[in-house]
């Protein structure tokens, strides 16, 4: 395996220890093996059940914060179960199906629920970010304000974040990729700066997903580069080449991370061929439970693998 120049300090010099502590534990891990995610705290139990062991990482989603969605009588519990996940020892993940912020269609196959989709809204982000005094641009400030008192809370809680914002953005099915790279590069700058220097949200450890050149926001602003994968349904392939996308995209000098997927990548595989994602973070619902994308057979395998590395495996965090 190749020698990686990787650096095990956050981005932001004035990192939490915690989120410094969890940082240095990846670094430290990375090539060693591979970490267990899920995405969704609900499947937690089904997985303990059915595998004997419970994943390291649970990945959240900030949606139902969205102000476009609270305004229309949303209510969510994943800072609660972040908490409670945190207290367990598990490593928390964050996305963000950012609500738009306004101009919703709203009527039948685009209802107001699916505005995080290009073909829900007609928010334009481009012309938004072009004039800082409109309103389309104030509603985007107002939206990151919103999600930044849920991630104080996490903050206050002592929780590091693996925060992975803006994800998919290159596939453009997103309202925040439909524009093109340049503004959702200039979004998750913006994102950036606000939540950084702004909020003072030093807990989160900056997770960049999309593999493309003309995507990349740049070194400064990113910890660790990943990309959502859904292969066919029971194709366990190591997705070496989308690794060594990511690879070339930031010189090896980064952590690389599967930030979802459906099929699980085979760790026998992945070690033949020279593939170290950071951690896998398979999707809810079907892609777990459903026999085909992952067997069960398969499941427990990979769960109690030399390879993998489940939440009674990492380290006795100082927070704990």
């Amino acid at each position: 395996m190749t020698v990686r120049m990787i650096n095990s300090a956050p981005v932001n010099e004035a990192a939490t220890s915690e989120a410094r502590e969890l940082m240095a534990f990846l670094v430290e891990r990375y090539g060693k093996g591979m970490l267990s995610g899920q995405q969704d705290y609900s499947n937690l139990n089904w997985i303990n059940e059915n595998t004997g062991r419970k994943p390291a990482v649970i990945g959240f989603d900030l949606m139902e914060y969205s102000p476009s969605r609270t305004e229309r009588g949303a209510v969510s519990q994943e800072i609660r179960d972040a908490i409670a996940w945190h207290h367990q020892g598990g490593i928390v993940t964050l996305c963000w199906h950012w609500n738009a912020p306004t101009n919703l269609i709203d009527e039948p196959g685009k209802e107001w629920w699916r505005g995080f989709y290009t073909d829900a809204t007609t928010y334009d982000l481009s012309s938004a970010l072009a004039d800082t005094e409109s309103e389309a641009y104030q509603l985007l400030i107002r939206d990151i304000d919103a999600i930044a008192v849920h991630l104080q809370e996490l903050k206050d809680a002592g929780v590091p974040v693996l925060f992975r914002p803006l994800h998919e953005a290159e596939g453009g099915w997103f309202w925040w990729g439909a524009k093109g790279p340049e503004p959702a590069i200039q979004l998750y700058r913006l994102l950036y700066d606000r939540l950084v220097h702004e909020h003072e949200l030093y807990n989160l450890i900056w997770v960049w997903n999309s593999e493309k050149q003309e995507w990349y926001p740049g070194d400064d602003v990113v910890d660790i580069v990943s990309v959502d994968v859904y292969p066919e349904a029971g194709d366990h392939s190591p997705l070496a080449a989308r690794y060594t996308n990511l690879c070339e995209l930031v010189k090896d000098r980064k952590i690389i991370a599967l930030a979802e997927n459906g099929s699980i990548p085979d760790p026998k595989q992945m070690k033949e061929q020279d593939v170290h994602w950071s951690w896998f973070c398979t999707w809810t619902g079907g892609f777990l439970r459903d026999g085909t994308h992952n067997e069960l057979a398969f499941l427990k395998e990979v769960y109690n693998s030399e390879e993998i590395i489940t939440l009674d495996q990492l380290p006795k965090w100082s927070w704990l």
